[in-house]
């Protein structure tokens, strides 16, 4: 199994980012694929899902409104489009895949995954959000 993301980078606030994740060794369209980040100090937060076929999204509660992630099936791939983004959005972004093709850890619209519920994880994109 590989999660290869990419398109971190260095952006001003209130700038945008898109972030990719290709996958492979896995039915990708049988499994919820999401996003973690882990800034500089903190522990690891999740920050999105989305399920495997129907691809119903969920958002924590920080990123909610700013922060949408999608997936192309056909190519394997997740996406997460960073928009207005913060100073405290300076992380490590990883792309993570769970076995279970619908989203668990959701309340209502928000997502609060927990680490040991992910199967595969990703190395991780570096993104820092500085004027």
């Amino acid at each position: 199994v590989q999660l290869q993301a990419s398109g971190g980078g260095l952006v001003q606030p209130g700038g945008s980012l898109r972030l990719s994740c290709a996958a492979s060794g896995f039915t990708f369209d049988s499994y919820s694929m999401g996003w973690f980040r882990q800034a500089p100090g903190k522990g690891r937060e999740a920050v999105s899902c989305i399920s495997g076929r129907d691809q119903v999204t969920y958002y924590a509660d920080s990123v909610k409104g700013r922060f949408t992630i999608s997936r192309d099936n056909a190519k394997n791939t997740v996406y997460l489009r960073l928009n207005i983004l913060k100073p405290e959005d300076t992380a490590v972004y990883y792309c993570v895949a769970d076995s279970n093709p619908v989203c668990v850890d959701t309340y209502g619209s928000t997502y609060r995954g927990r680490e040991n519920a992910i199967d595969y994880w990703g190395k991780g994109t570096l993104v820092t959000v500085s004027s």
